[in-house]
């Protein structure tokens, strides 16, 4: 019988109900960036440019297959060989760049994190804020049409506690969050916005941005329509935009 795919909900039901013990998590900070595993195993070698660029294409393969796995099945519903099969690389091959099934996980949404927040690192003091605002949350969307699987998986992982993502929303999400909090406080100050909490103001654009992706398959049971269509993907920018920065003008 095929396997179903996890659904939110059932996936933090399911949540601290793993298959088998799981190894410890190593840091999200290293398995992010370093090389993991293959660096202790080829530690002899040298590294020319030539091996660096084809140890991040491995890796990157094998984070992309993972990427798809973990965000239909979880970490639990998926194994190793099958993250081997999906990126084309034998179950040897991928301990030789990541330790465990976690560390790959970790992997994952650590690069997921970089490229989810770096629209947010646009924001500047010298910045129009309506413009950049209205800016940012367009580029939210576009995350959303391009990478809706690695949307699904932060959502994921948020949902179940981010046991293994933690470390990362506790330092380099709440580091970039607390600076570009401080550049909306100035935006206030000056007068440009409307007297708003910044981070209220975050959690508004995340959660109707990412709504799009983690919530797809109910946009389409109501709408018909979805993020694959272009001319959706500027009515929602349309619409978001207006809702948000309509309570952002001065008054």
């Amino acid at each position: 019988m095929p396997r179903r795919e996890l659904s939110l909900t059932s996936a933090h039901r399911t949540a601290h109900t793993p298959s088998r013990p799981a190894r410890p998590a190593p840091s999200p900070v290293r398995a992010a960036t370093d090389t993991g595993s293959e660096a202790a195993a080829g530690g002899g070698r040298p590294k020319t440019p030539t091996r660096i660029k084809r140890i991040a294409a491995k890796r990157n393969a094998i984070l992309d297959a993972a990427l798809s796995l973990f965000s239909r099945y979880g970490l639990h519903g998926t194994t190793v060989e099958e993250i081997a099969r999906t990126a084309a690389v034998s179950k040897t091959n991928l301990f030789y760049y990541f330790a465990s099934k976690e560390e790959v996980y970790v992997g994952v949404l650590s690069r997921l994190l970089d490229q989810w927040l770096d629209p947010l690192r646009e924001l500047e003091v010298e910045t129009d804020p309506i413009e950049g605002i209205s800016a940012y949350i367009r580029r939210k969307i576009r995350f959303s049409r391009t990478h809706p699987e690695a949307s699904r998986l932060f959502c994921l992982e948020v949902v179940q506690g981010a046991p293994l993502l933690r470390h990362e929303l506790e330092t380099a999400l709440k580091e970039l969050v607390d600076a570009k909090t401080a550049v909306i406080r100035g935006w206030t100050a000056a007068g440009k916005l409307a007297p708003i909490d910044p981070h209220h103001l975050i959690f508004a654009i995340w959660a109707t941005t990412q709504h799009y992706a983690d919530f797809a398959p109910q946009i389409d049971a109501l709408l018909g329509k979805g993020l694959d269509e272009e001319a959706f993907v500027e009515e929602a920018t349309r619409n978001v935009q207006r809702i948000i920065l309509d309570g952002l003008r001065p008054r």
